[in-house]
């Protein structure tokens, strides 16, 4: 973009951009008056019906840049039954709440009717609020295709489509969901996308459901806000380590910390981590998707309010989260995606504030941070020195059970241990024996197989007597069997049992005595 336009969007206001009075008195009353950067380029073209494809940062205003003109083209015309005339779609539950927010602050002087379809809440209510007539519809994927599948929904209605955090639904699996929705819906639709990174599968994605779309980037795709102070914190790689890590970064920036989302890869991380602040007397929360939608929402409302100071997240609260004044970003984790990152620290610094955002690293993140720096586009500053300051984890060095102290190994680990160990064990052993007893083995060896031969020579010897027994007995007519006790025992029991067998007609083979 250039600066010619860029100052030519930094004078417009609401005023200028077509919306509705309606649209622009809820604007007022909200207390805004100059649209950001992607407000002021892409509302315009969605007046118009155009296709948009927006790529911003987080934290620039994207949902009000879809919700105003959306707001505006839906003041004609009314809603069907189970036929929702606009369709939003979002990767979470959490971003889609929001999104109603929105709708509801700044409709405030429409009468629409607007239907939120998500997990954790009963299929019955959603159902009547499809049945009055949806004028807009918020939505994510899974639930959306539920109704659709239980005959609830029909999407032959929609007149604008709404895909917003695209690389976030590429993230979580969404995509096959996405293009089957797509081809539920009318081809003469208007359709906005708004994605703060482009990855090859989105890119795609827009080739294929989009039609000549208006691109509207007001940043470099997958930049971070220069109002971010960005810092990588050295730390050795045990849980016990990071923690305390965490714990004394926290207390450092207390001064100036109001509030805090600390992030994690996974969710049992976050659990632990939780409870670990708690046991350290720190005011923290948890977020992650196993818990209950009312807990989340609660959770969320609480840190919003003020009530919680920390949040302990997993990625659920990465993307388009609307809290607008959080002071710092703790990233406990290295995010394995370096998408997330942008998003992760987009959280703070949001509206023009500043922010600070720390994520912890060890020597196995390596790779990670140099993929997160090639993707920004910038090296990121180091708090205390970097990785080669760290010394490694040793069993000497390691604090001795007690309070901060790592966990026993599992007992897999344990296991394992154990059998190198004796693995160990056995090989001293051989490398211990003194040379006159490794001498004197083979000579045992030998003494052993002549045993074992002459034991075979006296079996034989008493099968041979045994068969001339029986042969003798046969001719005095003696029709009973001679006991073999060199036979295994089953086979002895078997005998005294009596068992009915051939009798006298016992054919020859039959009374050859296996060998041993």
């Amino acid at each position: 973009m250039s600066s010619d336009t860029t100052t030519a969007q930094e004078a417009l206001t609401f005023t200028d951009l077509g919306l509705s009075p309606k649209v622009l008195s809820a604007v007022t009353d909200a207390g805004y008056t100059k649209p950001t950067p992607i407000q002021a380029g892409a509302i315009p073209h969605a007046l118009l019906g155009k296709d948009v494809l927006g790529i911003a940062q987080t934290g620039t205003g994207k949902t009000a840049s879809f919700v105003l003109p959306m707001l505006t083209r839906l003041e004609k015309g009314r809603a069907r039954a189970r036929m929702p005339r606009t369709l939003i779609l979002e990767p979470t539950r959490e971003l889609a709440a929001q999104v109603e927010e929105n709708f509801i602050k700044y409709g405030k002087n429409h009468k629409l009717n607007i239907a939120l379809l998500i997990g954790g809440v009963s299929f019955d209510e959603q159902d009547k609020k499809l049945e009055r007539g949806a004028d807009v519809l918020i939505a994510t994927p899974g639930r959306l295709l539920d109704h659709r599948e239980r005959g609830k929904l029909l999407l032959n209605g929609v007149e604008i489509l709404v895909i917003d955090e695209a690389d976030r639904m590429l993230d979580m699996g969404f995509i096959p969901d996405i293009e089957r929705i797509c081809e539920m819906i009318p081809f003469t639709r208007q359709t906005l996308f708004f994605s703060a990174t482009m990855p090859p599968e989105i890119t795609k994605l827009t080739e294929k459901f989009l039609h000549a779309p208006v691109r509207v980037e007001v940043s470099r795709a997958a930049s971070t806000a220069t109002s971010i102070t960005q810092r990588l914190v050295k730390s050795g790689s045990k849980p016990w380590e990071k923690r305390e890590t965490l714990r004394n970064l926290m207390k450092a920036e207390s001064d100036g910390l109001k509030n805090a989302i600390i992030f994690c890869n996974r969710k049992v991380e976050v659990s632990e981590l939780f409870r670990s602040l708690l046991k350290h007397d720190f005011d923290a929360g948890a977020l992650h998707g196993d818990m209950d939608q009312r807990a989340r929402m609660q959770m969320l409302a609480n840190f919003r309010d003020g009530k919680l100071r920390y949040l302990v997240a997993s990625d659920v609260a990465a993307r388009g989260l609307d809290i607008p004044d959080v002071s710092h970003v703790f990233n406990y984790d290295v995010p394995i995606h370096a998408e997330d990152y942008v998003h992760r620290i987009g959280r703070t610094g949001r509206a023009g504030r500043s922010g600070k955002s720390f994520t912890i690293a060890t020597r196995s993140d390596t790779k990670y941070v140099d993929a997160i720096e090639r993707l920004i586009g910038t090296k990121i500053e180091w708090h205390d020195g970097d990785l080669s300051t760290v010394a490694e984890s040793a069993g000497e060095d390691a604090p001795r059970r007690g309070r901060g102290a790592p966990r026993r190994a599992g007992r897999k680990d344990e296991d394992r241990r154990d059998r190198s160990e004796r693995k160990r064990d056995r090989h001293a052993k051989h490398d211990e024996t003194p040379d006159a007893a490794r001498e004197e083995q083979p000579v045992a060896e030998v003494a052993d197989i002549a045993e074992r031969r002459a034991r075979k020579d006296a079996i034989r010897s008493e099968n041979d007597r045994n068969k001339g027994s029986a042969n003798r007995n046969e001719q005095r007519g003696d029709a009973r069997p001679q006991r073999d006790h060199n036979r295994p025992a089953r086979h002895r029991q078997e005998e005294d049992d009596a068992t009915v067998g051939f009798g006298d007609d016992v054919p020859a083979f039959m009374r050859i005595v296996a060998k041993v």
